[in-house]
């Protein structure tokens, strides 16, 4: 894994976040754990993840004592059990409504804090759960009307604020066949995986933004976009959108590409 030079501005990420049992995966613990040690500890942290949708946009809870939101079935019981009590942002909430252009409506849900997109990568990162956390939701899918939205939060990063959007490079889990983590990859996520690697490196947002139309292995890597929307927060975040980004992370789980990347 390398970075470039520390930027001066808090960076903004893309994370492929997986489900609970991928911390159990030691490479990408270890990924995860180099990563957050080579970023800028952050003032607080402002996750964008695939597994909340709501218009308009929906500003989470900021009680430190609202439980995590535990939005998966069938797995073993001590994954329920995991915690992440991180302090509560109220003042990050409030900068986040304040940037939303006038007359937009904003909704504010204080039952729901953290869901696993959220708080899985975070129990990595930041075991020590003292950085003020907020979860917005992903007000629409829309690839441009996202870049928009990270493009206002962008100011955020200047006061130290981590901007992370949290979904997974491929996510057709109805077409997998090998539950394995040391799956050998379907040829739909590996191709599509190997084309979001050539268009980081190209720099070239126009065709990330038409990716269902583009990218390979397509609908299959991506049955629903919600999983590879996140990626457009953090891109509209970027100091430049066509930058070519840090791929921190890569390689597969139960052949989903877990590429992530790192924005300056």
């Amino acid at each position: 894994m390398t970075m470039s030079e520390a930027p001066s501005r808090t960076p903004a990420l893309f994370l492929s976040h997986g489900a609970p049992p991928l911390v159990d995966s030691k490479r990408w613990v270890g990924q995860l754990t180099e990563l957050s040690g080579e970023l800028p500890r952050p003032t607080a942290i402002l996750v964008v993840s695939a597994h909340w949708e709501a218009a308009p946009l929906t500003i989470g809870s900021t009680d430190p004592h609202t439980p995590l939101t535990y939005d998966f079935w069938g797995f073993p019981e001590r994954y329920y059990r995991t915690t992440y009590w991180s302090p509560g942002a109220p003042e990050l909430a409030a900068r986040v409504a304040a940037m939303m252009p006038d007359g937009e409506p904003i909704a504010h849900d204080q039952r729901r804090r953290l869901d696993h997109g959220a708080y899985v990568p975070l129990t990595v990162m930041y075991p020590d759960a003292e950085i003020p956390v907020l979860q917005i939701s992903l007000p629409t899918l829309d690839p441009e009307r996202l870049i928009s939205l990270g493009r206002r939060l962008a100011p955020l990063r200047d006061e130290g604020v981590l901007i992370i959007g949290s979904g997974f490079t491929t996510h057709g889990l109805p077409y997998l066949t090998d539950p394995r983590p040391e799956a050998t990859p379907p040829t739909w996520s590996a191709e599509f995986d190997a084309w979001t690697h050539e268009r980081f490196t190209a720099g070239d947002v126009e065709s990330l933004i038409d990716f269902r139309r583009r990218a390979p292995g397509m609908p299959y890597a991506h049955p629903t976009i919600e999983h590879f929307a996140p990626l457009f927060v953090a891109l509209g975040a970027s100091d430049d959108p066509e930058q070519h980004p840090d791929q921190v992370i890569d390689g597969f789980w139960m052949g989903l590409a877990k590429r992530s990347i790192v924005l300056n």
